[in-house]
């Protein structure tokens, strides 16, 4: 007797459903922390994510408010609603977090991130990254005869555009910052301390 060579799932009439389920819906989420600065506070909110295999896309931190000790950390995640959900809440438990927001869904934000760009050339290479870095409002900020450092800041989407440009121009390196990002509009719609 031959063996039946039937895929799983393939099928409506199958005992089990084995066909894979809609494919569950991932967003980019923009979450901004206040927290203590203080030693130890960034690993534990880094190991908040590592421990429960959440992906960070960007991370930035700096010192907001001198005075009182405290920092904002910026980071961009992606996952299901349910995750996020999930993230926000674990965030908001942890002992240095003054506050959490959520920009993506609390209100209109502004997000930049900076680049430095270095492109080695010369020759026709030379004058086309010279060109694209004015239609992209790319700033030199170092030259040598054979290469730019370019000063580039706007949307992540602008600087992966910016630097695809480069690469057959003789791309060297790139170093972003990652994304920062605040709330537009009036002072009354800001999500306080953050």
């Amino acid at each position: 007797m031959s063996p039946l060579r039937i895929k799983p799932g393939a099928t409506a009439h199958s005992a089990y459903n084995l066909r894979p389920s809609l494919p569950e819906r991932h967003e980019r989420h923009t979450i901004a922390v206040l927290v203590d600065n203080e030693a130890g506070v960034l690993a534990r909110v880094i190991g908040l994510f590592s421990g429960r295999g959440y992906n960070i896309e960007s991370l930035t931190v700096a010192e907001i408010d001198h005075e009182g000790h405290r920092s904002r950390i910026t980071i961009v995640t992606t996952g299901t609603p349910e995750v996020i959900e999930q993230i926000m809440a674990q965030l908001g438990r942890l002992v240095p977090v003054h506050d959490v927001h959520d920009l993506t869904v609390e209100a209109v934000h502004i997000e930049r991130e900076l680049a430095l760009v270095k492109v080695a050339g010369t020759g026709a290479e030379r004058v086309e990254a010279m060109r694209l870095s004015e239609v992209f409002r790319a700033r030199v900020v170092d030259t040598t005869l054979e290469s730019f450092v370019f000063e580039l800041s706007g949307t992540s989407e602008k600087i992966d555009a910016f630097v695809d440009l480069m690469r057959p121009l003789g791309l060297v390196n790139v170093a972003r910052t990652g994304v920062v990002a605040i709330t537009r509009g009036p002072a009354n719609l800001q999500p306080r301390g953050v």
